[in-house]
């Protein structure tokens, strides 16, 4: 007997905002991802470790008028709020206390089991929003890939992908797009 398909329903920004507002999901690690709600993975030490590394190299490189933001929104577009691991933008962190920003001038994510996921739905995602520069700390491999070059791509999952890609090793030197006086090491950016 032929099950019918299923019927998924897309979410819009508004009506996610609002259940996040109400308590819908409780401490439930949500995210609104092209319309439809992610249970994001749970952080193991190793994962969290990463977070608090990449998070420590990134804050030292920065000159005044970033913020750094660890695991909060963004305000992508009508139908994504993604909770990046870190991202950084512009001011301070009080501009973002009645929206969150929308456009990040550097996003990261730490990726182990998510990795897959991190490169072609939230690299698609993030391409799409016009983000610029785009890291995933690759556990994995130990490497830094670096996502720059946001472009219409009809076969990525959201339609967008980054053209140039790189994958930097520990002895390597990351420069962020944003602020190019800073050298950030790759060995710094892994735990």
């Amino acid at each position: 007997m032929a099950q019918p398909p299923l019927t998924l329903r897309r979410w819009k920004r508004v009506e996610y905002d609002r259940l996040v507002d109400l308590g819908v999901f409780g401490d439930d690690p949500i995210e609104l991802i092209g319309g439809h709600l992610i249970v994001a993975e749970p952080k193991g030490e190793y994962h969290s470790s990463a977070i608090g590394t990449v998070d420590y190299a990134v804050r030292a490189a920065l000159p005044p008028g970033w913020v750094v933001r660890i695991q909060l929104p963004v305000s992508l577009d009508e139908e994504s709020e993604p909770e990046p691991d870190v991202v950084v933008v512009p001011g301070r962190s009080a501009d973002y206390r009645y929206a969150h920003p929308s456009r990040p001038e550097l996003a990261i994510e730490v990726a182990d089991s998510s990795l897959t996921f991190d490169r072609q739905q939230k690299g698609s995602l993030y391409a799409r929003a016009g983000i610029q520069d785009y890291w995933i700390v690759n556990l994995v491999d130990r490497v830094v890939e670096v996502y720059r070059d946001p472009a219409p791509d009809a076969a990525a999952v959201y339609g967008w992908r980054y053209r140039s890609v790189a994958s930097l090793t520990p002895a390597d030197v990351v420069i962020p797009l944003a602020f190019p006086s800073a050298r950030i090491s790759v060995t710094d950016l892994l735990p």
